[in-house]
């Protein structure tokens, strides 16, 4: 049986996840056939956002320590990001250039609230879900929006298959994320929040003891480089399908419709693992896995191959989704949560920031091929560092076993 602020969770992440599918994937799509944009600009369109989080992150736990209803700021700064979809939806009368540039200044502005709704979020959930209900959980949780999220593609997919240059199309898609957007506002603002005690003392931006914890650190330290490696590809992969694939909006809806069903298919699959064998053994495998997508995916521009490696990418992207959160958790001691959380989001946003910069640069200054060779191989030497750091803690675990 569910208890309340689970159902409100799943509820809240359904509309979430409707958001996020008529707006997130199309816009490299928009940004290139409607806009014009260059290679740059693409890159910026992931790297942007990772920027603003780093100078937001502070700010943004300062607020959240000292909110009495976390729930509040995260519910309305999550509808002011969606806001600003109602602005996107108009660049494409700006004439000229100008309107890439317009595009990633609203990018920007929307990554100021997104930044409070996402740390909120993490610093929220964990606090309502107990800990051993997480996995389980969040399995459901995410199979459940990943079948709304297919099913969303899946009708912007066909809906657009012949009108992939059509401006009024974007417009409404991006209009109708707004309109999403207040649903998720009810749904957040649902959730029963335990009340927080009133502390007289003023809490301090950071708590510096966090990196005296060698578990939090070394975990920190292997899922950045994992983070680099993954995100160094996001912005070469939508360039890759656009003008190397020369992908419409229907293919494109289709990669990621296959994908979704691979996740679908395989969260419950990865939950059961983790459950079984713990989560930093499962996501091993699950690391090992991401590393091969970006070395079988510049193999072929055929695009019903893509399609398949796109299902296969699917496949550990969902562990990815499950796990490595939950690892996160379980890596940051409960009384400092906060600070671990927030560190962790200010150091992935520079990785964040930085790495789909190199991977354009790559692509730049000597190939495709070459850039996602390299994300193959930084994504599997930190494959290797979680499988260190299980070997190194699963030994010292036999040696205090044996006293």
């Amino acid at each position: 049986m569910r208890t309340h602020n689970e159902k409100m969770s799943i509820y809240h992440g359904m509309a979430s996840a409707v958001a996020q599918n008529t707006s997130n994937s199309y816009i490299p799509i928009f940004a290139m056939t409607i806009l014009g944009a260059t290679n740059y600009q693409v890159g910026l369109i992931s790297s942007l956002p990772p920027l603003i989080t780093l100078l937001m992150t502070l700010p943004a736990a300062i607020l959240l320590n000292r909110a009495f209803e976390q729930k509040r700021l995260v519910a309305f700064s999550v509808l002011a990001a969606r806001f600003v979809f109602l602005l996107i939806a108009f660049i494409s009368y700006v004439p000229g250039s100008f309107g890439s540039w317009l595009l990633l200044a609203l990018i920007a502005a929307m990554s100021v609230p997104n930044t409070m709704a996402n740390m909120g979020w993490q610093s929220f959930i964990g606090n309502i879900i107990e800990e051993t209900r997480r996995a389980q959980f969040f399995s459901d949780r995410n199979r459940l929006l990943t079948v709304v999220g297919l099913f969303v593609t899946l009708t912007i997919g066909i809906v657009m298959k012949d009108i992939t240059a059509n401006r009024i199309a974007y417009q409404i898609l991006f209009m109708f994320t707004f309109v999403v957007g207040v649903v998720e506002l009810y749904f957040l603002l649902k959730h029963d929040e335990p009340v927080r005690e009133r502390n007289v003392e003023n809490k301090r931006a950071m708590d510096w003891s966090i990196f005296k914890n060698n578990k939090y650190v070394l975990f920190l330290i292997v899922a950045l480089v994992f983070n680099f490696g993954w995100q160094m590809a996001w912005g070469i992969f939508n360039i890759y399908n656009v003008r190397y694939a020369e992908a419409t909006i229907f293919w494109i809806s289709m990669f990621n419709v296959a994908n979704m069903i691979a996740q679908i298919l395989s969260f419950s699959f990865w939950r059961k693992w983790s459950q079984k064998y713990g989560n930093m053994s499962v996501f091993v495998w699950v690391a090992f896995g991401m590393s091969t997508a970006p070395l079988l995916m510049v193999l072929s521009t055929n695009l019903y191959y893509l399609v398949a490696m796109s299902f296969i990418s699917g496949l550990f992207v969902s562990g990815t989704v499950l796990i490595l959160f939950n690892l996160l958790l379980e890596n940051s001691p409960q009384e400092v949560r906060t600070y671990c959380i927030t560190t962790y989001n200010v150091l992935l946003a520079v990785i964040a920031f930085s790495s789909p910069q190199i991977g354009i640069w790559l692509l730049e200054t000597y190939s495709m091929e070459t850039a996602m060779y390299l994300s193959t191989a930084v994504r599997f030497s930190a494959a290797v560092g979680f499988l260190v750091l299980y070997i190194v803690r699963k030994m010292r675990e036999k040696s205090l076993a044996s006293y």
